[in-house]
């Protein structure tokens, strides 16, 4: 988790709690080391958000602070329940642990009649759940989606037959039963969907293709298969 976000996180889990929080909890929670909430508080501090507390009894945020409200009609706040909802289907353990905390926000920022309908749960997404991939960590994909870094495939092919790619990470779709990547293959040369059923491992190559994901992300969201053949797209420089 970068800093700014542990930042806010910090801010919202002292926000919601009742009773002073140990940094301990919070470590646990963020996964970091105890030295990075510390750092962490004094940093907060230092910007004159009013946290109270000391090392081994815990930290509260004094009354009076709060961010910017959130201001949705019922049917946006709708849209929110539905949505989180439909993300409790996905195969993706992050993301649906990150929905709950979504709602917990939202819930604590809204007006009590808007959060009712966050909390009464009259809305839901029906079906089965997709079990989370063995291969493949989403996390991971969204990460390197989001930095532009080049993933290393273990990947078997239609026919079943293993191959390693090198992917430039561009877009992850979510289908009920599975998920696809959507990426430049550095093998073929052009854009391919990757089903994550058919990983067999994953990992970050620490290459990056800085200010190629727009561009190759709004061919591909055109509708048009990037071939290194069509002189109308051409390939990346590799």
């Amino acid at each position: 988790m970068r800093k700014a976000s542990r930042l806010f996180e910090i801010i919202q889990i002292l926000r919601l709690a009742k009773t002073p929080v140990t940094a301990a909890k919070m470590a646990a929670r963020l996964e970091v080391n105890m030295r990075s909430i510390y750092r962490d508080i004094a940093g907060l501090q230092a910007l004159r958000v009013p946290i109270e507390g000391e090392r081994g009894i815990g930290y509260i945020l004094r009354p009076g602070f709060d961010l910017p409200p959130l201001m949705f009609t019922a049917e946006e706040t709708e849209a929110v329940v539905l949505g989180m909802a439909l993300i409790e289907r996905t195969g993706d353990t992050d993301l649906k642990k990150a929905s709950e905390r979504v709602v917990a926000k939202i819930a604590a920022a809204v007006p009590a009649p808007l959060r009712e309908a966050l909390t009464s749960r009259a809305l839901h997404a029906w079906g089965a759940s997709t079990p989370a991939p063995e291969g493949i960590d989403f996390g991971i994909v969204r990460r390197a989606i989001r930095d532009e870094e080049k993933l290393l495939l273990d990947y078997r092919d239609q026919q079943n037959n293993p191959t390693r790619r090198i992917v430039w990470p561009l877009a992850l779709i979510y289908y009920l039963d599975s998920a696809v990547i959507v990426g430049w293959c550095e093998l073929r040369q052009a854009i391919r969907n990757f089903r994550i059923d058919r990983v067999e491992s994953c990992s970050l190559t620490g290459n990056h293709f800085p200010k190629e994901g727009d561009r190759l992300r709004s061919v591909w969201i055109s509708g048009w298969q990037i071939d290194r053949r069509d002189p109308a797209y051409p390939a990346p420089q590799l």
